[in-house]
């Protein structure tokens, strides 16, 4: 998992990267390419 200052960047890598509030953090995850995964903060 990635940590960085932007998600927005890392969202558009693939139509199915999700950006989602967990616990006060932001994550992009993806269901079908799970290397796409990062957390901001």
């Amino acid at each position: 998992m990635k940590v960085r200052n932007s998600l927005k960047s890392l969202r558009a890598r693939h139509r199915d990267n999700q950006l989602v509030r967990r616990k006060g953090r932001v994550y992009v995850i993806n269901k079908t390419q799970k290397r796409f995964k990062a957390r901001q903060g």
